[in-house]
């Protein structure tokens, strides 16, 4: 196992909310790496996203991305096996950030993905999807261990045709370049640049500590003086020092 794997594999120890604690929620907090200013830059998922498998767990991967559309006479060059190209180009694990540009009219009636097309993803190192339409067959995805992030199911679709691959996406209120690693489970996904992952990694689990002593502190706490003596020394919200 390289470095990065077991970077990767750590990194899923740890849920998305408190991976945004470090990438960015709490700028303040020493151990918050401050890589986004936390409400002008689109770094997590809204909640148009919703997770399909909860009880997968966390999912942890290097995005790809994709663009899908209505076909295009006038461009007919990419097709789905030009992103498994580039899934297995990628570094590993792999999470596929899926564009999907459709009329109004259509654009919740696209049951993007199903059943072959995950398990072809799957075999080249892929482990989920993000993307801002719907997908089907989640009867059949469901014991693949492949997450899905979706709006919705829908049972079928039309013709439909690959726009862009690799190309800077935004799904779900989340702009996501190419390479990014991307955190998600039921509470949503984030994203951090793959430099950052090893002091991502090294917060998180610094970050653990502390508020596990700060949990341990407050279920002990009898009276809300004692509540707001242990939030006043140890809130990573707060840069306030216990008197």
């Amino acid at each position: 196992m390289t470095k990065e794997q077991e970077l990767i594999a750590k990194l899923r120890n740890h849920d998305t909310p408190a991976v945004t604690n470090v990438v960015a929620t709490y700028p303040t907090h020493p151990l918050c790496l401050g890589l986004y200013n936390p409400w002008t830059q689109n770094w997590y998922t809204d909640q148009s996203i919703r997770c399909m498998y909860p009880e997968m767990g966390r999912t942890v991967g290097y995005a790809v991305t994709c663009v899908f559309g209505l076909p295009d006479p006038n461009f007919s060059r990419l097709s789905f096996m030009d992103v498994l190209d580039a899934l297995e180009q990628s570094k590993k694990p792999t999470i596929l950030i899926t564009k999907q540009l459709f009329p109004p009219e259509i654009a919740g009636k696209v049951g993007l993905f199903g059943g072959n097309m995950t398990t072809a993803m799957k075999s080249i190192g892929c482990v989920g999807v993000i993307s801002d339409g719907p997908s089907r067959d989640i009867d059949e995805i469901r014991p693949m261990n492949f997450q899905y992030m979706l709006t919705g199911a829908t049972a079928g679709h039309g013709a439909m045709a690959v726009h862009a691959i690799n190309t800077p996406v935004s799904v779900g209120g989340m702009d996501v370049t190419p390479g990014e690693i991307i955190h998600m489970d039921e509470n949503g996904s984030c994203k951090f640049p793959a430099d950052k992952l090893e002091a991502v990694v090294t917060n998180l689990e610094a970050l653990q500590k502390e508020e596990e002593a700060r949990m341990s502190a407050l279920s002990k706490a009898k009276t809300a003086a004692e509540i707001k003596a242990i939030f006043g020394g140890h809130s990573y919200s707060s840069d306030k020092k216990k008197k």
